[in-house]
């Protein structure tokens, strides 16, 4: 009989976090929710702030319950992944500076092109080959810079999230290169940070910590949160592809792409964000990439994975939100059904627009992009959310024509994996819209990506490629085949006039 051996997923989400248990027999994983809880970001003078105090003693919660749950002490790893960009700064004395501030807030409004006045777009993209979204890690620093902010004068160390709760688990600071590689201060060619980027835009180069690979073992829990949690024994925490993406492409049940050749599938890693982009051996950094602002992030084993940030189901939560706080409480099942149903191709938006970054009451502003681009928005809730599932179909059809056209490559099949992957309806429209099968799931590719990557660490797998069988063996995913293609074909050219 195969020895089943347990690892402890810790998964925050810009929503909710969760404690995933896996356990793996060498040839099938199961998993098991110990604890999900919620991530509510708290405004403190006009500060938008992670409450990380209450999202550790969760993660703290979630380790307590997997001891309980892991029967004759097999537990023999946790991990831990996030979102990217955010960070906490640390000081003399293992002192936190400071709750970290969401990447929502206001303080970067401005900073791009701050930057570019010091350092040339084209530079910053030619040195990091990441895409320009105003709350990257590198314009939230210039922040800091630019307000005289004391905690810069005090930090020694800069650690990303995934890499501060490591810490916080561990005591050891190391930054891990997927998530570092979100911070537009990291030289993807190199692997190194960019000492030119941060003198040009004096940054404090000395603050960037050392760097781990995915599967790296950052060190045992410390000896007061195993006592608290009533493990028996020591037990390593282990850093996977700590940026949720990194892990949840890990997890695509696909082969993995050659050394030489261009990959003939793509990923779309669904959820608040939508990340849709294909897996490379080496960074692709040019005039096209850079026109139609892909990024590279470091992916797991060594590769690099070629996408493009969509703002995603954001729009949808948003508006169920505003909604919500007008006394019309709906579930997103009962949003869904009703979109169903709604009048087809109604109003189209850029999911990616500005407009629809931050907090706020989401069905107004759709209704004003809709006015700008002499369209007249639905006020039926249904209707609205059709508009936003429609919308992003398309922009997916959008970014794999141009990667498509980038790599010299024909995409034949998208894997949807994330929570995104349980709404049918959007995996029908991406279907129907891009003109390729659709397979969707795991729908806890994250956690699962975050889980097995541990197991590499640890020795009971060989390498990303037995990581992907082990996922297809144990998850089968849902198919859905493109289907009325023509009339997706009409809308994409009056999508295409809107995007910029």
């Amino acid at each position: 009989m195969a020895t089943t051996t347990d690892y402890l997923a810790l998964d925050l989400g810009a929503e909710s976090g969760r404690g995933m248990l896996g356990r793996f027999d060498g040839e099938r994983i199961a998993l098991e929710e110990v604890h999900r809880f919620p991530n509510q970001p708290v405004k403190l003078l006009d500060t938008l702030h992670w409450d990380l105090p209450r999202l550790f003693d969760d993660m703290k919660a979630a380790i307590r319950k997997a001891a309980t749950l892991s029967p004759g002490a097999t537990l023999d790893g946790i991990g831990v992944d996030t979102w990217g960009v955010d960070f906490g700064l640390i000081g003399r004395g293992d002192t936190l500076l400071g709750n970290p501030v969401h990447y929502r807030d206001a303080r970067t409004d401005g900073m791009m092109d701050a930057a570019f006045a010091a350092v040339s777009r084209e530079r910053i993209y030619e040195v990091t080959g990441l895409q320009f979204l105003p709350f990257n890690t590198i314009f939230q620093l210039l922040a800091l810079r630019r307000a005289k902010s004391p905690l810069l004068d005090v930090a020694e160390t800069l650690l990303m999230m995934p890499d501060l709760f490591g810490w916080l688990l561990t005591g050891r600071r190391a930054g891990e290169r997927t998530d570092a590689s979100t911070t537009q201060l990291l030289d993807p060619r190199t692997g190194a940070w960019s000492d030119e980027l941060c003198k040009a835009l004096d940054l404090p180069r000395a603050i960037l910590p050392g760097l781990i690979d995915p599967g790296t073992e950052l060190g045992p829990l410390l000896p007061s949160i195993a006592e608290e949690a009533g493990l028996s024994r020591p037990v390593a925490v282990i850093a996977p592809g700590t940026h949720d993406t990194a892990s949840a492409v890990a997890a695509v049940p696909a082969s993995s792409s050659s050394s030489s050749a261009p990959p003939d599938w793509c990923y779309l890693s669904s959820g608040t964000w939508s990340l849709l982009g294909v897996e490379v051996s080496q960074p692709v950094i040019n005039a096209e990439t850079m026109r139609y602002n892909l990024t590279n992030e470091g992916g797991v084993a060594g590769t690099t994975r070629l996408l493009k940030n969509i703002m995603g189901l954001w729009l949808v939560q948003e508006s169920r939100r505003t909604w919500a706080r007008a006394g019309r409480e709906m579930s997103y099942e009962e949003l869904t059904a009703r979109a169903q149903v709604a009048p087809p191709f109604s109003a189209l938006v850029d999911p990616d627009d500005s407009s629809f970054l931050s907090h706020g009451d989401m069905p107004s502003r759709l209704a004003a992009y809709c006015k700008r681009t002499n369209q007249v928005l639905p006020s039926d809730e249904g209707a609205i959310v059709r508009c936003c599932l429609e919308s992003l179909a398309l922009k997916y059809r959008w970014t794999i024509e141009r990667l498509e056209g980038i790599l010299g490559t024909t995409i034949r099949t998208i894997h949807v994996v994330g929570g995104g992957s349980k709404n049918a309806l959007l995996c029908q429209f991406t279907a129907d819209a891009c003109g390729r099968p659709v397979h969707a799931g795991p729908v806890e590719a994250t956690a699962i990506g975050n889980i097995l990557m541990q197991a590499i660490g640890r020795g009971k797998l060989g390498s990303i490629r037995d990581l992907r069988a082990v996922v297809a063996r144990s998850f089968p995913a849902v198919v859905f085949e493109p289907r009325d293609t023509a009339a997706w074909d009409d809308a994409a050219g009056r999508f295409a006039a809107l995007v910029k």
